[in-house]
C-alpha cells in the first residue's frame, strides 16, 4: 500500500519535526486529558521514570506500527518490568484510521485501568491523529458526547490535534455503536 510505504519514508523526518516543534513552540510532548488519560507523542525510554512515578501511568496504548517504536521506545517486556501494561493497536501513520474493533479494545483497556485509579498514556508518533482518535473514542464512551464535542475537548487541551475526515467518520460509527441514535 502506497500510504504505508510513504509513512515509513516520512517517519524520521516527521519525528524530527515533532521534536523541534516541542522545543521551539508551545507544543507539549504530552498533555493530560483527565485524571486517567495522557495523550502524547512517542514515549521515549528516557521518559519512563517520569511517566510511571510522576504521572502514575500503569497502561500504555500504542497506536504505532512496530518500526516506529523499535529503536526509541520500551518493548512490551520493558514496559512490564516498569509495572506498565501495554496494548498495541497498530495503525498506519499519516493516513491510518483505527478500526472499530481497535477503538473498542483501546477504550475498554483504558476504562479498566481508570477503575483501578491508574493513568494511561495513549500515543502515536506525534499525539495528533491516531492516538487522538482513540482518546476521542474514550471521551465519547465515558461522557456520552458526540464525536464533535469529544474532538473539541481535545483541541482545547492539545491544539495541534488533527482528526482527519476518515477518522471522524470512524468516530461517528463508534458513537453510533456505543450511544445509539437517541443521543444526538
Amino acid at each position: 500500500m502506497l500510504s504505508a510505504a510513504a509513512a515509513r519514508v516520512l517517519f524520521y523526518p516527521t519525528l524530527a519535526y515533532n521534536v523541534v516543534m516541542e522545543k521551539v513552540s508551545s507544543r507539549r510532548w504530552f498533555n493530560r486529558v483527565d485524571d486517567t488519560v495522557l495523550l502524547g507523542a512517542l514515549p521515549f525510554r528516557s521518559m519512563t521514570k517520569q511517566l510511571v512515578e510522576q504521572e502514575h501511568v500503569r497502561g500504555v496504548v500504542t497506536m504505532n506500527e512496530d518500526y516506529e517504536t523499535h529503536y526509541f521506545c520500551n518493548s512490551a517486556t520493558e514496559w512490564q518490568s516498569a509495572g506498565v501494561e501495554q496494548l498495541v493497536l497498530s495503525t498506519v501513520d499519516l493516513t491510518g484510521v483505527p478500526s472499530l474493533v481497535d477503538l473498542h479494545r483501546g477504550v475498554e483497556f483504558t476504562l479498566r485501568l481508570r477503575e483501578e485509579g491508574s493513568s494511561v498514556y495513549v500515543h502515536c508518533k506525534a499525539g495528533r491523529s491516531r492516538s487522538a482518535t482513540m482518546v476521542a473514542a474514550y471521551l465519547i464512551k465515558l461522557h456520552r458526547v458526540s464525536p464533535e464535542e469529544a474532538c473539541s475537548r481535545l483541541f482545547s487541551i492539545r491544539p495541534h490535534v488533527l482528526i482527519r475526515s476518515a477518522q471522524m467518520d470512524m468516530l461517528r460509527t463508534f458513537h453510533q455503536d456505543v450511544c445509539g441514535a437517541q443521543s444526538h
